[in-house]
């Protein structure tokens, strides 16, 4: 098979980008992959190809650009110059742009793979109507919400169109199932990235890192944790540093140095910025505790995943995505009450004062990490493109007899 995705990839900053690195280093093992052809975003660095593992050929086509109108041309175009046994999309709503009518054109490319019978599979890793548009950012206005919920429905009709819709969560299913009387939706979890074999519980000496890991200033603010974890501090003897690892979340430009300007006089508060993928291990190895300080859920959370691959314990919000989550898929943290920092540290201090404590949800994360590695993730792809292909086939066959 040849198989392109259309995604964004490193060293671009658009959303999804680490989670398309992560497929196409699974899917490169695959025996029946002859080639994987990444259509991806345009970047000034070279795209991160540095696998340690021998796999199949890869070919990059830079092809589109964040909030252009023409990626709906230039994607296409790209489809068929390299003729792709089969396309998988790895999206979200806002994937090619922040705004409405670039965002919307690009969403249309599953459709017209549709149009001219090239096997497809949009991963659609949210939808609208479990997303908190005032939360995540969107709006706050009650009728632009009701414009994007239209929107939204129009363009998930479209997505739809697709041969085959995965999402990450039985929920979605269900909703979408019910909404659009859809039967080509299916679940393919997530998935973890890196697994370690044995996973060391142990912390290396020195401060505690309570650390969160993202991309702020939406649904993602950081100013709760930095505060109760200064609570816990006025309550324990613990040594504790707090590391906030990632970026701005698009729609919220300047937010993180803003938070690094007003909490200046916290001790021990550490912005890592951007994280390299090279950096991601120490960062989870090193943490005590990761934590998710957020008020809305927009989807399956790969960091929580990351968290459980590393063995870690985590405080999470009780709401939500999160919370179907841990009770779909085998996940244990420590809940607290969203925007409540007394419940926060609460949760926190919990974990960072009962090692034994820590250890166990830590394991218990691992096992459900390793229920879902990145390579059954991917197998299960293939078995949906290989469906979809005989299907074809044979809808080809019954058109000639």
């Amino acid at each position: 098979m040849k198989l392109a995705i259309v995604t964004a990839y490193p060293p671009s900053k658009v959303t999804l980008n680490e989670y398309a690195y992560h497929l196409v280093k699974s899917f490169r093992q695959k025996e029946n992959i002859t080639e994987i052809i990444l259509l991806t975003d345009e970047t000034p660095e070279a795209k991160d190809l540095n696998f340690s593992e021998a796999g199949c050929k890869i070919t990059v086509k830079e092809c589109w650009k964040f909030n252009s109108y023409k990626n709906i041309f230039s994607v296409a175009k790209a489809i068929n110059q390299t003729k792709p046994d089969a396309v998988l999309f790895n999206l979200q709503f806002m994937k090619f742009g922040d705004k409405k009518v670039a965002a919307a054109l690009g969403l249309m490319l599953p459709w017209i793979c549709s149009m001219k019978n090239i096997p497809n599979i949009v991963l659609l890793h949210n939808i609208l109507e479990e997303v908190d548009l005032k939360s995540a950012g969107f709006t706050s206005n009650k009728l632009l919400q009701k414009a994007y919920n239209f929107i939204g429905t129009s363009l998930t009709k479209l997505l739809l169109k697709a041969d085959k819709v995965a999402v990450t969560m039985q929920k979605y299913v269900t909703v979408l199932e019910q909404k659009y009387l859809a039967d080509n939706i299916t679940v393919i979890p997530h998935g973890t990235f890196e697994i370690a074999e044995s996973p060391s519980y142990d912390l290396p000496n020195g401060a505690f890192k309570i650390m969160t890991f993202g991309k702020f200033g939406t649904y993602k603010k950081v100013e709760s944790m930095i505060e109760a974890v200064e609570k816990v501090r006025k309550t324990s003897d613990l040594d504790l540093e707090i590391v906030i690892a990632g970026t701005d979340n698009p729609n919220v430009p300047e937010y993180l140095a803003t938070v690094q300007e007003q909490y200046k006089h916290v001790p021990q508060l550490t912005f890592t910025g951007y994280v390299e993928e090279a950096d991601v291990a120490p960062l989870f190895n090193e943490s005590a505790v990761v934590v998710f300080p957020y008020t809305s859920t927009t989807g399956s959370s790969g960091v929580l995943h990351q968290a459980g691959s590393y063995g870690k314990a985590v405080v999470m919000p009780d709401l939500g995505d999160l919370a179907l989550l841990v009770k779909d898929e085998g996940y244990r943290g420590e809940f607290f009450e969203p925007t409540n920092v007394d419940s926060l540290a609460n949760a926190i201090e919990a974990i960072v004062t009962n090692d034994a404590y820590r250890i166990s949800l830590g394991k218990t994360n691992y096992k459900a990490a390793t229920a879902f590695p990145m390579e059954r993730i991917t197998d299960m792809y293939l078995e949906e493109f290989e469906a979809i292909i005989e299907r074809k086939l044979l809808d080809r066959s019954a058109v000639r007899c």
